[in-house]
């Protein structure tokens, strides 16, 4: 079925991002997953080509659009040229909408700029050791000591930890008020205090630097407090989540076209028995089934995609697609790696690799299990 989400200014930026990607990150991403990050200049390559903020105020050097056809563009050509270790969706999907809609004019002269232009880079903090999709048992603490709060607590499985120059920090600042007790703060690279653990060694995606985070006595401004008043925080990142999740659908969505085209491809040249492995009708059924969902699948996150523009997605239409996609995903490149036979167990091939960086998907952003519970929360029994 056609697809027409895109109007034309989409599909040349599309080329532009293809270039970019084709250029600047392809022949350097092996490199890259050895290292366990990328390098900040690729960040300020893209910035120059205005891959970053597209809500942002033309003021403070975005293009003053919000449009998600834009992020969706950067995240399908991220996931088809296979560069897992690229957090500029988390920068762009995730962040824009807190350092964008949640700053005063003072913030956005310090922050936007740069977050423009790639040279700072961004991060959220919400994860704990004990605390994961459950942001009420956050146990990150800032006390309120005049002008500035004090920070104690410690997160974890941050994207982007290492290379973020802004991190905005989930935190209680009224403790027995669960939700309405969360407050989140900006804490700026180089503050004293703020420490950066471990780059993690994780099963995929291991170009993408992600951290363990420590806060010891850590002092920041309130004038670093994202919000007018304290005890917001839960609500904001609430309304931001939908967004994070449809990202992470669009990604989902975008894996599994690429791992599907690449091993219809190969079912046409591999032989066994004399014939292409595609001849055999077991093969072609599995990809019938395979090339149906993901095209339903495809067309329910672009309507999500129009959705969001237009201000009605729903955090129930975001949670039914982050977890039927990725759940999908994981699917689609488990059946195509077994149609590669031995030879999607190697790394050199890319089903392999997408094998790996596919099963964080179902997790992060909020777990399959918790997106059936925001589901199921609505039919109000």
């Amino acid at each position: 079925m056609e697809r027409d989400l895109f109007d034309e200014e989409h599909l040349l930026f599309r080329e532009t991002v293809r270039e970019f990607m084709t250029r600047e990150v392809v022949p350097h991403h092996a490199r890259w997953e050895k290292e366990g990050i990328v390098p900040r200049e690729v960040w300020k390559q893209a910035g120059e080509l205005g891959m970053f903020g597209f809500s942002v105020p033309e003021e403070y050097g975005g293009a003053g659009v919000k449009d998600f056809r834009y992020n969706a563009v950067i995240v399908e050509e991220i996931i088809r040229h296979g560069a897992s270790g690229l957090g500029f969706s988390l920068h762009n999907d995730v962040m824009a909408p807190y350092v964008v809609d949640l700053t005063n004019d003072e913030q956005k002269q310090r922050w936007l700029p740069g977050f423009v232009s790639g040279e700072l880079i961004t991060a959220i903090a919400m994860s704990e050791p004990g605390a994961g999709s459950d942001l009420q048992g956050i146990r990150t603490t800032a006390v309120r000591e005049g002008d500035h709060y004090v920070i104690n607590g410690q997160k974890t499985f941050i994207t982007n930890g290492i290379n973020a120059d802004l991190v905005v920090v989930v935190t209680k600042t009224d403790p027995a008020a669960r939700a309405r007790g969360t407050t989140l703060i900006v804490v700026e690279r180089g503050t004293e205090g703020f420490q950066r653990g471990r780059n993690l060694d994780k099963v995929g995606m291991k170009a993408q630097d992600t951290a363990e985070l420590f806060f010891e006595n850590v002092r920041v401004p309130v004038a670093n407090r994202l919000g007018p008043n304290d005890g917001e925080g839960f609500f904001q990142l609430m309304h931001n989540l939908p967004q994070e999740r449809l990202s992470i659908a669009v990604a989902a969505v975008a894996s599994a076209e690429s791992v599907l085209e690449q091993t219809i491809e190969y079912c046409r040249s591999r032989q066994a028995f004399g014939r292409n492995i595609g001849s055999f009708q077991n093969t072609r059924f599995v990809l019938a089934e395979l090339a149906t969902e993901t095209d339903i699948a495809r067309h329910y996150v672009d309507k999500c995609i129009i959705a969001l523009n237009a201000g009605k997605l729903t955090a129930v239409d975001a949670a039914k697609a982050k977890w039927w996609t990725t759940e999908l995903q994981n699917k689609v490149i488990d059946r195509c790696l077994q149609l590669h036979g031995g030879y999607g167990y190697m790394t050199e091939y890319p089903v392999a690799r997408a094998w790996l960086d596919s099963r964080v998907q179902t997790i992060y952003g909020g777990t399959t299990e918790i997106m059936k519970e925001i589901i199921g929360r609505s039919f109000d029994f």
